[in-house]
C-alpha cells in the first residue's frame, strides 16, 4: 500500500503550476510553510493561481537553510524542534521546489516573493533586527541581479523590506493607514529608515515602481478578507508581467 501512495504522490507532482503552462517564466521564492514562521500560504497560493491564469511558467525556490525557529499556529509559541526552510517550502510547492542556489536569474524573466513572516525571519532578520537586518546572502543576490537586468520583482505582505533593504529609494507599499485595519503601520516608518519611499494603497490595489520595476500589493498586512487579500495579489500579478 505505501509502495503504491508513494507512486501516485510521485505521479501527481508533474500536475503543479510551473510544469504544464507555457509563457513568461517566472521565479518565485518561498520562505517555508505557515504564516508565523514562513511563507504565507494563502498569498503563495494567490501567486501561483494569478500567474498560472496568466500563463507564466512558474517555478519554486527557497533557501536550503534552517528556520529562525517553528511556530505552533494555534497557540503561537515557539516549538522544540528545527525545521528547513527548503523542507517545508515544498509542502506549498507540493515537492517542486528547489535551493535558491540554482536559481539562474538569466532563465527567468520575473521573480516573485509572498509574504509571511518566513520573509522576515528566514529570508531576512528583519524581525528581530528592524532597520539594521540582514537579508540571507542567495535572497540578496537574486533581487539584486533581476533588479540589475531590469526584471520585474513582485512582492506581498511584509516581503517589500527585502527590496527595501537590498533597493535604496525604491518605492513600495505595505497597505493604508486605517486604524486597527492595518495593524502593521509600525513598519513604514521602518522602510522610510532603509531609504525606501512608501506608497499607500488599499489591499486590493498595488504600486509600482516604474523605475526599480518592482511592484508591491499589502496582502495580509491588511485586517482583511481573503478574497481581497487575493484580487490585491491578481493586481500585483498583471502589472507585474506587463512589465516583462
Amino acid at each position: 500500500m505505501l509502495r503504491v501512495l508513494n507512486k501516485s504522490i510521485r505521479a501527481n507532482r508533474c500536475f503543479h503550476t510551473g510544469s504544464i503552462v507555457m509563457g513568461k517564466k517566472v521565479a518565485v521564492v518561498l520562505s517555508g510553510c505557515g504564516v508565523y514562521d514562513g511563507t504565507e500560504v494563502h498569498e503563495a497560493s494567490a501567486c501561483l493561481v494569478h500567474l498560472s491564469r496568466a500563463g507564466a511558467e512558474v517555478k519554486m525556490f527557497a533557501p536550503d537553510i534552517e528556520q529562525m525557529h517553528s511556530i505552533n499556529h494555534i497557540s503561537g509559541e515557539v516549538m522544540e524542534g528545527g525545521r528547513n526552510v527548503l523542507v517545508e517550502s515544498a509542502r506549498i510547492g507540493r515537492g517542486k521546489v528547489e535551493p535558491l542556489t540554482l536559481l539562474n536569474e538569466p532563465d527567468y524573466d520575473a521573480l516573485v516573493i509572498p509574504g509571511g513572516f518566513g520573509a522576515a525571519k528566514n529570508l531576512s532578520s528583519w524581525a528581530v533586527d528592524n532597520v539594521d537586518c540582514d537579508v540571507n546572502n542567495e535572497v540578496e543576490k537574486t533581487i539584486k541581479d533581476f533588479h540589475s537586468n531590469r526584471k520585474p520583482i513582485g512582492l506581498t505582505c511584509i516581503a517589500p523590506v527585502l527590496a527595501a533593504k537590498c533597493l535604496p529609494g525604491v518605492e513600495v507599499t505595505l497597505g493604508r493607514a486605517e486604524g486597527d485595519d492595518w495593524p502593521y503601520g509600525g513598519t513604514v516608518g521602518a522602510v522610510q529608515q532603509c531609504g525606501a519611499v512608501h506608497v499607500e494603497k488599499d489591499v486590493t490595489e498595488c504600486h509600482v515602481d516604474t523605475n526599480m520595476r518592482v511592484v508591491t500589493t499589502p496582502a495580509y498586512m491588511c485586517n482583511t478578507s481573503v478574497h481581497r487579500v487575493f484580487d490585491g495579489i491578481g493586481v500585483m500579478v498583471d502589472k507585474l508581467l506587463k512589465l516583462c
